[in-house]
């Protein structure tokens, strides 16, 4: 697109519509918290589309800020880039964001995993002994953290800071919500033999109610396992980006510029992220680009 978004993050341009926000969801990749050189293909459309199909699964749930993902109903100015924007696209209502990263983990792995082995902790909150690498929690952990600027870190913090910062009524809602949308989303993702071992969720204020916005339960924002090969005690095989940050981590010292990502990574991601949506939505992925 020829025109300059009004702002953008890690991976999504946003255009400012007056009345709304569009948000394109391009094909860029980001790990540990670093914009590769690499682009992704279909990612965007993947992640836009995969959304849309939470939002509406959740929408009695609740609310969200999803206006609509059909080029068609997008303001004039943006016609001309219907091929692009279709399918990656979303058109939402404006919110007042809520400064916190509403992270649910269900599973022991990742950080909390290094924490956990540590001080037999995560973000702060004790658990069992006895836990490994992939161990189920005993139950879905809220573990919250500072949305950070772009290229800066987020930073894990507990209830009683995020309470500091948002107030107790929004800090209650907003972990009663992540709580209940990560349970509702892994009972379903279970019937389709995966398992969502965590997700993060951003919540703004649209008409004066807490509503869910950006993105929800993508790759990108969670870590997906097939169900068939979990086994406790190992890193599981994953539909997000692990791949990516395999290789990143066998491959690069975190120095400079980041790599570029071998040709086999790309295609293997890109095929990981359209397996995702597959599974999840129960539809085969068909890039709404190529069928205009």
């Amino acid at each position: 697109m020829e025109r300059r978004p009004d702002s953008h993050g890690k991976v999504r341009d946003i255009y400012d519509t007056g009345d709304s926000l569009l948000m394109v969801a391009t094909d860029r990749i980001s790990a540990f918290d670093f914009i590769l050189p690499d682009e992704i293909p279909f990612k965007g459309e993947v992640l836009n589309r995969i959304s849309e199909f939470w939002f509406k699964k959740f929408s009695d749930l609740v609310p969200n800020h999803l206006i609509s993902i059909d080029p068609a109903d997008f303001p004039a100015e943006f016609q001309e880039y219907r091929s692009y924007l279709a399918g990656r696209s979303m058109l939402v209502k404006k919110a007042q964001t809520i400064p916190i990263e509403c992270i649910v983990r269900g599973y022991l792995t990742g950080s909390g995993k290094k924490t956990y082995d540590q001080d037999g902790t995560v973000c702060g909150i004790r658990l069992p002994e006895g836990l490994t690498e992939a161990s189920k929690l005993p139950e879905p952990l809220f573990t919250p953290s500072t949305k950070a600027a772009l290229g800066e870190h987020d930073e894990n913090i507990s209830y009683e800071r995020t309470v500091e910062i948002v107030g107790e009524d929004i800090a209650t809602q907003i972990r009663d919500l992540s709580l209940k949308i990560y349970t509702a989303a892994a009972e379903y993702a279970a019937t389709r033999g995966i398992i969502i071992a965590d997700t993060k969720f951003e919540f703004g204020i649209i008409d004066g109610k807490v509503t869910l916005i950006d993105e929800c339960l993508t790759p990108d924002s969670s870590r997906f396992w097939p169900a068939d090969s979990y086994e406790e005690g190992k890193v599981q095989p994953s539909y997000d980006k692990q791949y990516v940050r395999d290789w990143l981590k066998a491959n690069w010292d975190f120095e400079g510029k980041a790599p570029k990502l071998p040709a086999e990574v790309v295609e293997g991601t890109s095929e990981r992220y359209r397996e995702a949506f597959s599974i999840i939505t129960g539809s085969d992925f068909e890039s709404m680009k190529e069928h205009e």
